[in-house]
């Protein structure tokens, strides 16, 4: 007898997502430490050092790619705040229990994971909300015209900056902590067209005399 390895459709739901969410993040990730260290283009009248330097893509490759990969990144994790909404409200009023001293809701652990997720989540969004100021506002981060929105464009880019600083380590620890899960639903998924083979004894009949 032979039985297949499965997760549930919520499950393979989840992963899916968070699939996403992490190809998002990575390349956002590494295309933004591309504009962290060469934050301008053009010759800059022979002031830009780095003016003619080419890392694997052109500069306007890279930009698509931070933007475009970024989309997905805010895409996926709209979807994973739907698919956890619920354990997000329960998990907001146990934090506010916990805070306002009405009850004990979390051990070390559970705070230490509560918090990582809170910065990670906060971070995301100042993340998320000013790269959507920079591709809609004309120029984006190095327009001629600075639309003074809020804030200006210097003050935009160093929130983009240094809020997504903040997002890729805690998303760091994040998967750390998480890493048990990813490693065992990854595996199922993975593997779960092998067939693993279960012993069955089974029973022989045991013949009686009648006298």
């Amino acid at each position: 007898m032979t039985k297949i390895r499965r997760v549930s459709t919520q499950t393979r739901n989840n992963w899916l997502v968070d699939a996403a969410l992490f190809l998002g993040a990575l390349v956002s990730s590494i295309t933004g430490i591309y504009f962290l260290y060469l934050p301008v283009g053009g010759y800059q009248g022979g002031r830009n050092p780095f003016y003619g330097v080419t890392i694997l893509f052109q500069r306007e490759s890279w930009d698509d790619l931070h933007t475009w990969f970024g989309i997905l990144m805010i895409v996926a994790a709209g979807i994973h705040i739907v698919l956890h909404w619920k354990w997000i409200v329960k998990m907001t009023s146990r934090t506010f229990q916990e805070l306002s001293f009405m009850k004990r809701s979390f051990n070390s652990r559970g705070r230490f994971n509560v918090g990582v997720n809170m910065v990670t989540g906060l971070s995301f969004l100042i993340t998320a909300i000013s790269g959507i100021y920079f591709l809609f506002s004309p120029g984006g981060r190095h327009g001629a015209v600075d639309p003074r929105f809020i804030f200006t464009r210097a003050t935009w880019d160093m929130i983009h900056t240094w809020a997504g600083i903040v997002m890729v380590d805690t998303a760091v620890i994040h998967f750390i902590i998480h890493w048990g899960w990813i490693v065992k639903v990854t595996r199922k998924l993975v593997l779960h067209r092998k067939p693993v083979l279960v012993s069955k004894t089974v029973d022989k009949p045991i013949k009686t005399s009648l006298t």
